[in-house]
């Protein structure tokens, strides 16, 4: 079995290193935030993923698992560093690189043996040759072998370590073959597709991956907006496009947009990275501007029904940008929310994990203790994030909570037509008749 370390402990980085742990190898993961490694090292978990805790558990005490701040502590007798922090967006949409230069210099300064670096994080097409000069400039003549290997991630938050473990592929790119069938060789014993290509090819296919999800899911929002007009029901549309072979059912669910760490940033930089090398990003341009839109849709959906938002009460069911997840990083909800505040409409909201940061970002947010309370005397209901626990909600008692009878079903999961029966004005995303 190979020893690890794996620099980063956020989402990629703390599953990656957990997951290869549990498949036996010797992983150290390393962060420079003292406070989260040392939550860590209690067993507390910086993020909420569904059965991390369990795995991250087993393998410490197993001893197959530990965490550091020390770089050397890290590095020592590694055959491979992942490199899996962020890379957050500038507000031009270009990928701010500098934890992936602090990490590639850290290792640089420490490296004393052999070792292969793999881009775990989601960097900009080429990033590997610019991490390579980096610890070739740092170290001249006397740099250690090492060589560079893109392993673009494809995890999704509330699914991660399945992902991890049942990928669809895995994609390596390097320009030297025996370091990517090396970094194979970890991922062999899941049996997955392994695509071994170029360094930049390697890189590309993360944001080409991201951009195409991203555009499916705007698009089925644009055909909502569109079947809402003529009179079409999206979401029997959408069963019978997903019929079709050719563009099968999955992120063709209409709503509120997209949100996350992921697609957010990622088609933001490779809009930047075509822009500033001459092309036109004219479909990654309306891809954006068609899922912010779809926040302010469901904005105006609600002032159709309510009339003036000033001194109104709406109840906000989902904080975070999708179930299963504790991140509100560009949640719909919260931007929804910041445009009914700057309304002048009060808001309470209610999510299963997602409440602090959520109110970390929203300081006017009024927090509740559960859905019901969320209904509490409120004007209007707005479903954003399709927790289970919203799916079976008890509508009696939400009636009897409300001061009015609006609900917006923004993820399309309820029955309108009970709803309706029940004396409430229901309303979904691409839904008939439903305002």
């Amino acid at each position: 079995m190979a020893k690890l370390c794996v620099i980063g402990t956020g989402y990629v980085g703390l599953v990656t290193g957990t997951c290869f742990a549990d498949m036996g190898h010797r992983v150290t993961c390393l962060d420079i935030n003292e406070e989260r490694i040392s939550m860590l090292k209690n067993g507390i978990m910086p993020i909420y993923e569904p059965g991390l805790k369990q795995i991250v558990d087993q393998n410490v005490e197993a001893g197959r698992l530990d965490f550091t701040t020390s770089y050397p502590e890290a590095l020592k007798d590694s055959e491979f560093a992942f490199i899996a922090v962020g890379t957050p967006s500038n507000d031009d949409g270009e990928a701010d690189m500098q934890y992936v230069k602090a990490a590639s210099s850290s290792i640089a300064k420490n490296l004393d043996h052999p070792i292969i670096i793999v881009n775990k994080s989601t960097v900009p097409v080429g990033t590997g040759d610019w991490v390579a000069e980096i610890i070739h400039d740092l170290n001249g003549q006397v740099t250690p072998q090492f060589s560079v290997v893109s392993n673009p991630e494809f995890l999704r938050e509330g699914s991660a370590v399945m992902d991890f473990m049942k990928p669809d592929r895995v994609v390596l790119g390097s320009t030297d073959s025996d370091a990517a069938n090396r970094v194979a060789e970890l991922y062999q014993a899941l049996r997955s597709d392994i695509m071994i290509t170029d360094l930049r090819t390697a890189e590309m296919i993360k944001y080409a991956s991201n951009a195409f999800l991203a555009t499916r899911i705007s698009f089925i929002n644009e055909m909502a907006n569109i079947c809402e007009t003529l009179g079409a029901d999206v979401r029997e549309v959408a069963r019978g496009m997903g019929m079709d072979k050719r563009i099968g059912p999955a992120f063709l669910d209409a709503g509120l947009g997209w949100g996350g760490s992921c697609f957010p940033k990622d088609v933001k930089a490779l809009a930047h990275m075509a822009v500033t090398h001459d092309t036109h990003p004219q479909l990654l341009q309306a891809v954006m501007d068609i899922n912010f839109n779809q926040r302010k849709h469901a904005v105006d959906k609600l002032e159709k029904a309510l009339g003036d938002l000033k001194g109104k009460t709406i109840g906000v069911l989902g904080l975070s940008f999708k179930p299963n997840t504790d991140d509100t990083r560009y949640s719909p909800s919260l931007d929804i929310i910041n445009m009914l505040v700057a309304k002048g409409a009060t808001v309470q909201g209610y999510d299963p994990q997602a409440m602090k940061t959520s109110k970390e970002e929203v300081p006017e947010l009024n927090l509740c203790q559960n859905p019901y309370d969320v209904a509490q005397d409120a004007d209007a209901l707005l479903l954003a994030t399709e927790w289970n626990e919203f799916k079976s909600l008890d509508f009696d008692r939400i009636k009897a909570n409300m001061r009015g009878n609006v609900v917006l079903d923004g993820r399309n999961i309820w029955n309108g037509e009970e709803l309706q029966e029940m004396g409430f004005f229901y309303f979904g995303m691409g839904i008939p008749g439903s305002l």
